[in-house]
């Protein structure tokens, strides 16, 4: 459903709101005729959103949303998986069990250039010669899996669903056949087999992915009701995001999109006892958006204005070994 109010029902609603504390006033104010108030004005939505299943948002498209199958031709890393997702395989420096962000801790180590180091920290450039040196010594666990190209509904040109809890992630990628991501599948998605700190390479680019945009004081007592009027005007305030796919360079070794900055994305813990509701690539504000750092403090059912998804799959067993099994 596109919500798209006019400008009458808009103001009226605003007024409507208020029409408590009008009445609340009226017998002191008998000379004045209250049939004859207009609504206050308000200002107009930014942006023209969805209401996808009565709980998640979404910008309606500006442009062409491209079909999937002129996607996977032009970029050439589908390999055997499903029509919009890009086949992952290679070597993980640290392997994909155990405290990922180890590796992170390490690396921040070769960082020649930092922007900040307090949280969240922000390293302009680090120092590829000497992170090669330091991860040489750390143990590769093979890597094989695919995932999607860009945030859901992963097609260039739409916008990021949002207001998205884990739970309801996971639901969405297992009626696609698919399912979240672990987190080490999606931190190597991001990375590549260097574990390189950003999925474009060693220097923090701001014009790269969507980073670095100012941060705004949220209401979240306005977020409380996500289908609400309140919710919406929150999150067209808050928004800062773009269409998927809108930043040629926020690409991966992989050829995977917006893995870093835009939305959040949810995906699976590796590590054994803890919630299993894990939150990487940051968003559009001034964080780390580097591809080893996770958010571990939310659980599974809650959702922000800045939180979306990404599904993983198996690789699809090729047709000959298929036909092996069937002999």
């Amino acid at each position: 459903m596109i919500l798209s109010l006019s400008s009458w029902r808009r103001n009226w609603l605003a007024f409507a709101a208020g029409l408590g504390v009008a009445l609340a006033t009226q017998k002191e104010s008998p000379d004045v005729d209250w049939a004859a108030l207009e609504p206050p004005p308000v200002a107009p939505l930014a942006h023209e959103w969805r209401l996808i299943e009565g709980r998640h948002w979404q910008i309606a498209p500006a442009g062409e949303v491209e079909d999937v199958d002129v996607t996977d031709a032009r970029e050439g890393t589908r390999g055997t998986c499903p029509p919009g997702m890009v086949e992952v395989r290679g070597l993980m420096v640290g392997g994909a069990k155990g405290r990922l962000e180890a590796i992170d801790d390490l690396q921040r180590t070769a960082c020649l250039d930092w922007i900040d180091q307090t949280f969240p920290d922000r390293c302009a450039r680090f120092d590829r010669p000497q992170w090669l040196s330091l991860s040489a010594p750390l143990p590769r666990e093979p890597m094989h899996f695919c995932i999607d190209r860009f945030e859901y509904p992963n097609r260039r040109g739409a916008y990021p669903w949002i207001m998205v809890d884990f739970l309801e992630a996971r639901d969405i990628c297992a009626r696609q056949n698919a399912r979240l991501c672990t987190e080490a599948e999606w931190t190597f998605a991001c990375e590549g087999e260097e574990a390189m700190p950003y999925p474009y390479g060693y220097e923090r680019a701001e014009d790269a992915c969507v980073v670095d945009r100012p941060w705004r004081e949220v209401d979240e007592n306005a977020l409380s009701s996500r289908d609400s009027l309140h919710a919406l005007r929150e999150i067209d305030r808050l928004w800062q995001g773009e269409a998927s796919g809108a930043r040629s360079r926020c690409r991966s070794p992989f050829g995977v999109y917006d893995m870093t900055g835009n939305v959040d994305e949810w995906t699976t813990s590796v590590e054994p006892g803890e919630r299993p509701s894990i939150l990487k690539g940051g968003y559009w504000g001034p964080i780390r958006a580097r591809c080893r750092p996770s958010t571990r403090v939310h659980g599974e059912d809650f959702a922000f204005y800045q939180q979306g998804l990404r599904c993983c799959a198996d690789v699809p067993e090729a047709p000959e070994a298929l036909q092996a099994q069937a002999r």
